[in-house]
């Protein structure tokens, strides 16, 4: 079992409860050696308990996991009350926040780690075999194409190329990975190291002279931040973000 690569499972969480089961339910799931698995979670500004819900089901993770580690960072943000999280006028700040939440978790969490499996909470299924396909296309990075329902467009919109004229849902049928300019972070797989070197969740607006991002962001002008940032980023460090279109995850509708 030592010769596979020790995979490092990250999920940053707010207002989770209600997910939290199915969560630990799919990563016991997982068709992957428990000595090589490994999960860290980061809890911040919640108001629902999930911080002390996670402690509940931590000796679940436990036991399907080598090593997990669980955090709390609050930020101070919050959505005002009824206002959706899509929101225009606060788009910049939300994603700025998880950015920062992302790279905090990744700092803390990341070890001896060949690879990381971002996943989101609100990830409600994926094929138990999903970190082996990963490894098969050796990609140092790959996305999923992350739907409400199979067969469905695509939900993670983050995933993207040519200015985000094409998302995976438009790519369906390809023979293979697809080339992106942009990813999202539901369901994300990087290679350890791109993390080590530098890559980041830009919390600000990055690539601004980059020929790869939209000509201007709908919201907040020009550059990308958080997970589009991380593949504009990634595609400046000379390492390319791939997608799979035929390859579905899918999300809780919401």
């Amino acid at each position: 079992m030592r010769d596979e690569p020790e995979i490092l499972i990250l999920t940053p969480v707010k207002d989770a409860v209600s997910y939290l089961e199915r969560y630990v339910t799919n990563i016991e799931r997982l068709d992957y050696p428990q000595e090589r698995l490994a999960i860290g979670i980061l809890e911040g500004d919640s108001r629902d308990g999930t911080y002390e819900a996670l402690l509940e089901v931590r000796s679940r993770l436990d036991k399907r996991c080598f090593r997990t580690g669980i955090w709390k960072r609050d930020y101070g943000f919050h959505m005002p009350p009824g206002v959706p999280r899509w929101t225009p006028a606060f788009q910049l700040l939300r994603r700025s926040v998880l950015a920062r939440s992302r790279n905090h978790l990744l700092m803390r969490a990341l070890g001896d780690a060949d690879w990381v499996l971002w996943l989101d909470v609100d990830v409600i299924w994926y094929p138990p075999d999903l970190i082996r396909l990963f490894l098969s296309y050796s990609r140092d990075i790959l996305h999923p194409n992350c739907v409400l329902e199979p067969g469905g467009p695509s939900f993670d919109l983050n995933a993207w190329r040519n200015k985000a004229s094409q998302n995976l849902g438009d790519l369906r049928g390809a023979s293979g990975p697809v080339r992106l300019d942009s990813v999202g972070g539901t369901v994300l797989f990087v290679r350890a190291d791109l993390h080590r070197d530098g890559l980041i969740f830009p919390p600000y607006r990055y690539g601004v002279a980059s020929p790869y991002i939209r000509d201007t962001h709908p919201v907040w002008g020009r550059g990308e931040v958080e997970t589009e940032g991380f593949g504009i980023m990634a595609r400046d460090m000379g390492s390319q973000c791939w997608g799979l279109p035929d390859l579905e995850v899918l999300h809780a509708s919401e």
